[in-house]
């Protein structure tokens, strides 16, 4: 597997969460087409995370990523505020670029995903899933260089996403 130095990562966490939605989304999303700013789901996400963590610093950037905020104590957490849990290996896999994104500045981190409407948080480690990271890296890439949208496949996701007039209209 090829190890990324800090340099080449360049990719956003939102890259990531979307690869494992949707590569079609993914691809659109990279090129500079945004429709989440039309999405009533994207709005009502934040205002959730406004009114939820609002004594919370909010969205953190290092590099290239934004994390909704970060913890300090014994250990660097991570948090990331979700909607729900029907992208939930998304959301694990955003949060995971970010514990390899910290790790190779020598940050170790655990994270915490938070899914205020259902009252729940899921704890995010690294341990040992680096291949893992390095492979949607890859894909990532792969993607985001390709000439033309990938195809995309039809899932019950398809209806609530903000991308859905371009896949399928």
């Amino acid at each position: 597997m090829k190890e990324y130095p800090l340099t080449d990562l360049l990719i956003t966490g939102t890259e990531i969460n979307y690869l494992s939605i949707c590569p079609t989304k993914l691809w659109y999303f990279a090129k500079g087409i945004t429709m989440e700013q039309e999405s009533e789901w994207v709005d009502l996400g934040k205002f959730i995370h406004e009114q939820r963590y609002a004594s919370e610093e909010k969205e953190v950037l290092v590099g290239s990523i934004k994390i909704d905020f970060i913890r300090r104590g014994d250990t660097i957490e991570v948090h990331e505020v979700k909607l729900g849990k029907s992208m939930e290996k998304a959301h694990e896999m955003q949060a995971l670029y970010y514990l390899y994104y910290l790790k190779k500045l020598g940050i170790n981190a655990k994270a915490v995903l938070h899914y205020p409407k259902l009252n729940e948080t899921k704890e995010i480690v690294l341990d040992g899933r680096e291949e893992e990271i390095e492979w949607a890296i890859k894909e990532v890439e792969r993607i985001k260089s390709l000439p033309s949208p990938p195809r995309p496949v039809k899932s019950k996701k398809c209806k609530k996403c903000a991308y859905y007039e371009l896949c399928w209209v």
